[in-house]
């Protein structure tokens, strides 16, 4: 069995790690992608012609031509839970295996919201800056944490996680979610528009979907209160960026915290980065050790599966699978 693992050599170093490469290795013989930008898909397929499993960032794409030019593929495995990069339909259609990875990184991503909370609320980064730049800052008044409200988009894995977080400091926690029960009397289940009035911060953990593109509009931003503040976790796909800049340049509210946005690798896009009321980090919720190498383990355990014969865990279309191994 032959694998093509896709990062490049920093990307393998961050977002997949020597013991998981080494556990990889020992299943099967591993080819790596040694180029220093991603592969297309003329590069994809040139490098994964001998293949019979792509182990494949988030950077790289299964755009669907590349399963018809690769008959020997059997498997696309992605070393994360979001698999929006893949032509799922067209895997099916060819009876490639997709796979994705179990979220293991909720500890990771909801004590970078956690981080986000304190520093909109106190202004870390913003006197930190002044103060590297040689400026006097400007003291302005905090916020308590405790006593404060936080509306959490989405119920999923991450919110799930840091919802007890917030309730245990103190926070009172709204949520909304239509496809999502709320099972912890701690929390409260509210309406959306409830939600946007009440919170101080609106925390965004919605999963990237057709129905969810801009979620956050205009008429969103207008709902929540001047003085309260967005934080996205999620994925820039969830944001009119147009609205939010001019929600920030005219105080419909207070501030935005994000890791995500619009720009390359789905980090935050620049121009709305730059903004003074903005805070802003590149795509690094989930980039520690522990979040890294639970998704890279992940994608070995789904190899393991596949040798013996078996459906892994993770597969997202195991009924039109027809390349399996003999």
């Amino acid at each position: 069995m032959r694998i093509l693992l896709t990062h490049t050599p920093q990307a393998r170093a961050q977002y997949y790690g020597d013991r998981a490469l080494a556990a990889l290795r020992a299943q099967a013989d591993v080819t790596l992608h040694e180029g220093d930008e991603p592969l297309d898909s003329d590069g994809l397929i040139r490098a994964a012609r001998d293949v019979d499993l792509i182990v494949a960032d988030r950077m790289t794409e299964g755009r669907g031509e590349i399963f018809a030019a690769l008959p020997r593929l059997r498997a696309m495995l992605r070393v994360a839970v979001d698999i929006r990069n893949i032509d799922v339909a067209a895997a099916t259609a060819a009876g490639v295996l997709v796979t994705r990875a179990k979220p293991g990184f909720m500890a990771a991503v909801s004590e970078m919201a956690l981080g986000y909370l304190v520093d909109c609320a106190r202004g870390v980064s913003r006197t930190t800056a002044d103060f590297h730049a040689g400026r006097t800052p400007e003291i302005r008044m905090g916020r308590q944490l405790s006593g404060a409200t936080a509306g959490i988009v989405g119920y999923g894995a991450i919110s799930r996680h840091l919802a007890p977080i917030l309730a245990t400091i103190g926070m009172t926690v709204l949520v909304h979610d239509p496809y999502a029960a709320v099972d912890d009397a701690r929390f409260a289940q509210v309406s959306r528009e409830e939600q946007l009035s009440r919170s101080d911060f609106v925390i965004c953990l919605a999963v990237a979907t057709p129905e969810t593109e801009n979620l956050f509009d205009a008429a969103a931003f207008a709902a929540m209160r001047r003085d309260a503040f967005f934080i996205n976790l999620s994925r820039g796909n969830l944001v009119d960026e147009a609205a939010l800049a001019h929600a920030l340049r005219t105080g419909v509210i207070a501030g935005a915290a994000m890791d995500v946005g619009r720009a390359p690798d789905q980090m935050p896009s620049p121009e709305l980065a730059r903004l003074p009321n903005v805070i802003a980090t590149p795509h690094t919720g989930g980039l520690v050790p522990q979040a890294i190498e639970s998704q890279a383990f992940d994608t070995v355990r789904q190899v393991e599966a596949i040798l013996a014969g078996a459906i892994p865990e993770g597969a997202v279309n195991a009924d039109a699978w027809t390349r399996k191994p003999a």
